[in-house]
């Protein structure tokens, strides 16, 4: 009854339509936007029932209607409505060409919501190429769009095709991870299509994982959601899971009864879209996927009937202890009635344990968004303050100004320093480090480190001593930077917290294993040492000792934590000890694994200069894009002093027509301004401009968004606030021709 008044209230609106045309002579833009939204909802109403042929012709119809009103918003999300149609009619092709348009409206318009369900759709149609990489960016970059606008309640969908992708490269573990984020999301609103489909592919891993038990279990309750919900394609899909089960069980008289019922559903369903679509090609597609499916299907009949000629008594055995159990049920009623209060408990308090890790998961989610903001926020002004200070000091101020200059820029320096620290603890908490393993030589590692801190221990009167056991190898594999990275925090502190005194580093082998080594290092020193009651809480954040060491020696009281962080990565374990007034001894230990191989050493080009003013700038031209009016003078006022020319722009779409108006060779993009975003605008002079050298000049937090830079076309990113030596070196690359060398992107 509900769908004859919709016909007549769309044959009203038609109808009237047409009369105020009449009397017009043209529609007005409201009855136009009415009618768009008519051949929307029409065309919903269609591909829900599978009519997809007049789904599409809706759709078009739509299209013309947005293109006239010339409703950009609309236009993408109908593109991205046709690609769905035409990717269930299996035009994909046709389908990519949609999407396509869909994403560059889309972000035109910065319509973030759609452009995240476009970004899963190419990515479904990458995972059905079997495009399994592909897809799982484009999967990776919708969750990311849907988290940025606070569409919790999309996201469960993606990563239901991530899990599904997951488990046809049988990664059963982070597809099992992706599922249980699904069922969370789903349960929590109400999803019920979306939480049917997860718990049967949650049945399907538990069976790859040898979990049969729990996979019945897991798949029977989907197919349960999806029977009591009429969801037909889930219904089908948890038919043919149970069957596999089933058969891997042995269980063969089961198998064949679901392959059965799959059969028979796919014949309903198919016969359904062969009604529904138009003839020709599409049609034809339809009957040879059937034919090829059932022949499938029927070949697997046959190979569960031959193996149940041999199970036969398996079988029979099997249908009697059915019956048995069915009459054993009757006595068990009683207990079965207490195992329910007990299950109702268990329930409340399965829900109250995934309502807190709801609550954990958007905690963590809101602290590393509230620290990505806040960082931002910081540099920002920092770049300014660190800016503005350089070039106070290289303008001859006064003699009693120095000083002041000088602590301005010290602590500049320190607040980058701390805001660098927070960040990395923040990464490792959220096991968001990767591991980077190289040949290197650990003895020149040792001694490049010591060296390199041998100003500081003689500013402090204070003797380096190094002690690389005999007969230790020196070649090995591992993440060289984070080791070296260790090394320097702890050395640091020892020469801190030594006057006039003595440090050891010391290396040497406690264990071997085949080619794996676990060596142990050694930093210490005769310094304060550390009282016996601060020891046990030294590798917390923002522990330092006491007040006043943190007042005499400075420090963010983060290093030790970032140690321990590293060193647990890297698979290794750390020890203090130490004695108040007698000095401190840090020892950690970590397996590395040996290598015959010998590192080459670097062949370093000899060159007469790497400064700016060995090349020719009279014709060189810079664009920067930036919308903060400080940070605009500065950066134009630091170009100017290498003698370099350029224009200042405030916005992503003049940045596109200026760089489409005027040749220039290097573009500084901000990323975060009014409008189109520095990502954006790279994209789009991407598609007419593939040479153009464009620099990310930003304060964005880069961890997490490494894949975004990349994707964008950036050639590499100088982060605010910057040392002017690094920023006059990837200027001076860029220029005289060298291979621009990230260390972002590798």
């Amino acid at each position: 009854m509900s769908q004859i008044k919709y016909y007549i209230f769309v044959f009203l609106a038609c109808f009237c339509s047409l009369i105020f045309a009449q009397q017009d002579g043209v529609e007005d833009t409201d009855m136009l936007a009415l009618r768009l939204q008519n051949h929307i909802d029409q065309a919903k109403l269609e591909n829900d029932r599978g009519d997809y042929y007049n789904a599409k012709d809706n759709l078009d119809k739509a299209l013309v209607i947005a293109e006239k009103i010339d409703n950009k918003s609309s236009q993408g999300k109908i593109h991205t409505k046709i690609a769905k149609v035409q990717f269930l009619v299996n035009e994909q092709e046709q389908a990519n060409v949609s999407l396509n348009k869909a994403i560059q409206l889309q972000r035109e318009n910065d319509d973030f919501a759609n452009l995240a369900i476009t970004y899963n759709i190419k990515g479904v149609i990458h995972s059905t190429k079997e495009e399994y990489e592909s897809a799982l960016e484009y999967f990776n970059s919708a969750k990311n769009l849907f988290e940025q606008e606070n569409l919790e309640e999309y996201i469960s969908e993606v990563t239901l095709n991530e899990a599904k992708v997951y488990i046809a490269l049988e990664r059963y573990e982070e597809a099992k991870s992706q599922l249980e984020k699904t069922t969370i999301v789903a349960k929590k609103h109400e999803q019920r299509r979306r939480l049917s489909s997860a718990l049967i592919q949650t049945g399907k891993v538990s069976s790859a994982l040898n979990n049969d038990k729990l996979a019945l279990s897991q798949a029977e309750e989907g197919l349960l959601i999806a029977q009591s919900y009429h969801i037909t394609e889930n219904i089908n899909e948890a038919y043919l899971t149970l069957s596999d089960i089933h058969e891997k069980q042995g269980d063969y008289k089961n198998s064949y009864d679901y392959v059965k019922k799959h059969i028979k559903l796919s014949d309903s369903i198919l016969n359904v879209k062969r009604e529904n679509l138009a003839p020709g090609i599409t049609g034809q597609y339809i009957n040879n996927y059937k034919d090829a499916e059932n022949a499938q299907l029927l070949a697997q009949i046959e190979e569960v009937s031959a193996e149940s000629n041999f199970t036969r008594i398996t079988t029979i055995l099997s249908i009697a202890l059915i019956t048995i159990l069915s009459l054993l049920t009757l006595s068990l009623y009683k207990n079965n009635n207490i195992r329910l209060k007990t299950n109702n408990m268990l329930h409340k308090k399965n829900d109250e344990l995934i309502v807190a890790k709801e609550k954990a998961e958007l905690a963590s989610k809101t602290k590393a968004n509230f620290l990505s903001t806040v960082t931002h926020e910081l540099r920002t002004p920092l770049y300014a303050v660190t800016g503005l200070t350089n070039m106070l000091l290289d303008e001859g101020p006064k003699e009693h100004q120095v000083p002041h200059l000088k602590s301005l820029k010290f602590s500049g320096d320190y607040l980058l320093t701390f805001i660098n620290d927070i960040l990395q603890i923040n990464k490792i908490e959220a096991n968001k480090v990767e591991l980077d393993p190289e040949q290197f030589n650990l003895k020149n590692k040792l001694e490049n480190v010591i060296s390199a801190l041998s100003n500081s221990a003689n500013d402090n009167d204070t003797q380096l001593h190094f002690d690389y056991e005999n007969g230790l190898p020196e070649s090995f594999i591992g993440d060289q930077l984070k080791i070296s990275q260790i090394l320097i925090n702890l050395l640091g502190n020892a020469i801190k917290f030594t006057k006039d005194g003595d440090i050891w580093v010391r290396a040497y082998k406690v264990d071997q294993k085949d080619k794996t080594y676990t060596l142990r290092f050694e930093i210490e020193d005769n310094g304060i040492g550390i009282t016996k009651e601060k020891q046990d809480h030294m590798f917390e954040s923002f522990s330092q000792g006491s007040v006043q060491i943190n007042r005499k020696y400075g420090g963010t009281g983060l290093g030790l934590s970032i140690v321990k962080g590293l060193i647990q990565i890297l698979k290794g374990k750390i020890y203090l000890k130490s004695e108040l007034g007698k000095g401190t001894t840090f020892f950690f230990e970590l397996p590395l694994e040996y290598t015959d191989k010998v590192e080459k050493p670097k062949v370093v080009e000899v060159k007469k200069s790497n400064k700016m003013e060995d090349l020719d700038l009279s014709e060189i031209k810079i664009l920067v894009v930036e919308d903060n009016k400080i940070n605009q003078m500065i950066t134009k006022k630091i170009l100017n002093k290498m003698d370099l020319y350029c224009d200042v722009v405030d916005n992503g779409e003049a940045a596109v027509e200026q760089v489409k108006n005027t040749e220039y060779n290097i573009v500084l993009m901000d990323i975060h301004m009014p409008g189109i975003s520095g990502l954006e605008a790279t994209k789009i002079i991407r598609t007419f401009d593939k040479e153009l050298t464009i620099f990310a000049l930003t304060a964005v937090t880069l961890e997490d968004k490494m894949h975004e830079f990349d994707e964008a076309g950036f050639d590499d990113i100088i982060s605010k606030p910057f040392k002017q030596e690094d920023f006059e070196k990837k200027l001076y690359q860029a220029l005289s021709g060298e291979k621009i060398v990230s260390s972002f992107f590798g």
